[in-house]
């Protein structure tokens, strides 16, 4: 305005500046009032959002208009989520050690698919730790305690008797008709928590091998179509399957009595 002689008005047109804007003047402000109530009314409500607060102060005809309660909300960063603690019980690991020699301890779990007509069945898969050999997998359409019994009963009068299994917390298993069964053959059962299912590794790893190569690989049309080719994939598995460098030095060292631990 001075150097080139404009008037007020052109020279705010010229820089883009409203008029108002020039004759502007800061007024200071004194939020110390809001702020004692809002963080009084946080300490007393912390889960309590803007619009509680709001209606709160409303409703005892607090003097602050809304913006001014979210101007002094929002500078002490309450507009921010606050997200609470996820409180988790200290874990404890434990090793998940295989068993020092054969029947030492044995892997249980089910499995369940279909056949082509759209019939469940399911399977009973037993693995000992030792040397991930698959000792049997029944299959059939229900497989109740008493069948899951009678076919630990065979496996022991082939194998032997373990002195662990190592089971999920499934209702079959975790029944009384398998509890008395291994009180009388003096069978510690040892079961994982619930929801961890790397507590029994090794035979979570054996279903998925089951799962890939067979299952998934066959369309099924009846129960004894399932049952051969089972049988059929288990005599592969555990006399022609190729072992992993891995393996061989893990089997090794627990001949030697120097197990490398997994930890859960």
């Amino acid at each position: 305005m001075v150097e080139h002689g404009l008037s007020e008005r052109r020279a705010c047109c010229v820089v883009r500046l409203a008029r108002s804007s020039l004759y502007y003047r800061p007024v200071p402000r004194d939020d110390t009032a809001v702020i004692e109530a809002v963080q009084a009314y946080i300490a007393i409500n912390p889960r309590h959002g803007f619009g509680l607060q709001h209606d709160s102060f409303r409703l005892r005809e607090a003097p602050w208009g809304k913006t001014m309660l979210w101007r002094v909300y929002c500078q002490l960063k309450l507009n921010l989520p606050r997200r609470g603690k996820k409180r988790l019980p200290e874990r404890i690991k434990q090793p998940l050690v295989a068993g020092a020699l054969p029947n030492d301890t044995w892997s249980c779990d089910f499995m369940a698919d279909a056949l082509w007509s759209g019939r469940r069945f399911r399977t009973f898969n037993v693995l000992d730790e030792y040397n991930r050999e698959a000792l049997r997998i029944e299959v059939d359409t229900s497989l109740p305690a008493t069948r899951v019994v009678r076919a630990l009963n065979e496996l022991i009068e082939l194998r032997g008797k373990p002195s662990r299994l190592r089971l999920d917390n499934g209702p079959e298993l975790v029944s009384q008709v398998l509890a008395q069964w291994a009180k009388d053959n003096q069978v510690e059962l040892m079961f994982t928590q619930p929801g961890k299912p790397t507590q029994n590794a090794y035979i979570e790893r054996f279903n998925r091998s089951y799962r890939t190569e067979v299952l998934d690989c066959n369309v099924f049309e009846s129960l004894a179509e399932v049952r051969s080719r089972t049988e059929d994939w288990l005599h592969r598995y555990n006399h022609e399957r190729p072992m992993r460098p891995w393996a061989r030095f893990h089997l090794s060292h627990i001949a030697c009595k120097n197990t490398p631990t997994l930890y859960f």
